[in-house]
């Protein structure tokens, strides 16, 4: 079977499942796990986001949506010499990958289309036995979605009972967005109430004075799309609010919808109960009180 991955976190997946040799082609964005620089990228962002801060970023992003802009552009022309059988894609945020309706106006293959879209831990589970099922390895698609239930849920029994902190998890820094979908959820597993996101809904724009009423204790800096590095080099938009702030990994272990965001509630666990949660192997960095 040949696969081509639009979407991180469906390439983590495959690579879970053991497929990562069927892989033909993948998004610009899809770079774990290691080893995958051989196979072809058949999409770009219209949008260079290494040279804009993150306030320029969602300036261009507004204005594309405005315009009626695709934020992603796809190679037909790649995409046709792959012959894909499956390419996978999803609709759940058109900002955050290419969406099934923009690879159907482009692409000029009869691949099937599966697209995955899942808005909570629960879903993520079941985004992972789909893609398994349709890929032909629903046995690995069921231990890979049992893992990772069985990691949060060890977590979840290790902190349960002990004290819970006021939690904001920034999914953007300028202007600020409150966490939403699975990111809440992963916040509760680990002992903590998000004071602004909500489970199961969009992520959304808020103010720094918002969250500075809402009080939390822990504001955690988890940029959908950044690293750890180009994190810490963006929190000065972060302004003084009186709570301890760390900068996390937000691409590897929260913002993409797969196995690694056990990793996350893990680490997120660990911050708010490090005496009882070890630190899994995901970097963080304490940065002063704001």
């Amino acid at each position: 079977m040949r696969i081509v991955s639009l979407v991180p976190s469906a390439t983590e997946i495959i690579a879970g499942l053991g497929l990562a040799g069927s892989l033909v082609g993948r998004s610009h964005e899809c770079n774990y796990p290691a080893g995958l620089s051989d196979v072809p990228v058949v999409s770009a962002s219209r949008i260079d986001t290494a040279e804009l801060a993150s306030a320029e970023i969602d300036g261009a992003v507004r204005d594309a949506l405005a315009d009626g802009r695709p934020l992603y552009a796809v190679d037909p022309e790649l995409l046709e010499e792959l012959a894909p059988d499956v390419i996978v894609t999803q609709d759940l945020c058109e900002v955050c990958a290419v969406s099934s309706g923009e690879v159907k106006r482009v692409a000029r293959v009869s691949a099937e289309t599966i697209s995955l879209d899942p808005r909570s831990l629960a879903d993520i589970e079941d985004s992972i036995r789909t893609l398994a099922r349709h890929l032909g390895a629903a046995g690995r698609g069921e231990q890979l979605a049992q893992a990772m239930h069985h990691r949060i849920d060890f977590v979840h029994q290790l902190v349960r009972g002990l004290p819970r902190q006021r939690v904001f998890v920034a999914e953007w820094l300028d202007p600020p967005f409150a966490a939403g979908h699975w990111v809440p959820e992963m916040v509760d597993r680990a002992g903590g109430d998000e004071v602004l996101g909500q489970p199961r809904e969009r992520s959304f724009e808020t103010t720094w004075d918002d969250v500075k009423v809402a009080a939390p204790q822990l504001i955690v800096l988890a940029p959908c799309g950044f690293d750890l590095e180009r994190t810490v080099s963006e929190a000065g938009a972060v302004p003084p609010l009186g709570a301890r702030v760390v900068a996390v990994d937000g691409d590897a272990a929260y913002s993409r919808p797969g196995p690694r965001v056990a990793d996350g509630v893990a680490q997120l666990a660990h911050l708010l109960h490090p005496d009882d949660v070890e630190a899994p192997d995901v970097p963080f960095r304490e940065l002063s009180a704001r």
